[in-house]
């Protein structure tokens, strides 16, 4: 399975864990009250939802990466397409993140 297969895959766990936050604003909300240890965008999110997103996670010291796309990271999720997506535990956002970083 490709890192991507395994990335979605987890995310799917994630879901079913209740661990993930999805939606835009919802996604926001939540990176203000400083409740996400990561945040994944999808690579076809607009430049408006991207700077966004990308600033307020900046402001906040919380880590962004940019991946699929919003098809993609919806199915995974089983809803409809998502651009962003914000990871509450820790340790799903540290398994996440060493699979991006491959």
């Amino acid at each position: 399975m490709s890192n991507d297969g395994k990335l979605l895959s987890l995310l799917g766990l994630c879901q079913r864990a209740g661990q993930l936050i999805t939606g835009e604003e919802l996604v926001l909300a939540a990176i203000r009250k400083q409740e996400l240890s990561m945040v994944i965008l999808a690579g076809d999110a607009s430049s408006n939802t991207e700077k966004k997103i990308k600033d307020k996670c900046g402001y906040y010291k919380i880590p962004v990466y940019q991946t699929s796309d919003r098809f993609a990271l919806g199915q995974a999720i089983g809803k409809e397409t998502r651009v962003a997506i914000g990871i509450r535990s820790e340790g799903f956002a540290k398994k996440i993140a060493a699979l991006l970083s491959q």
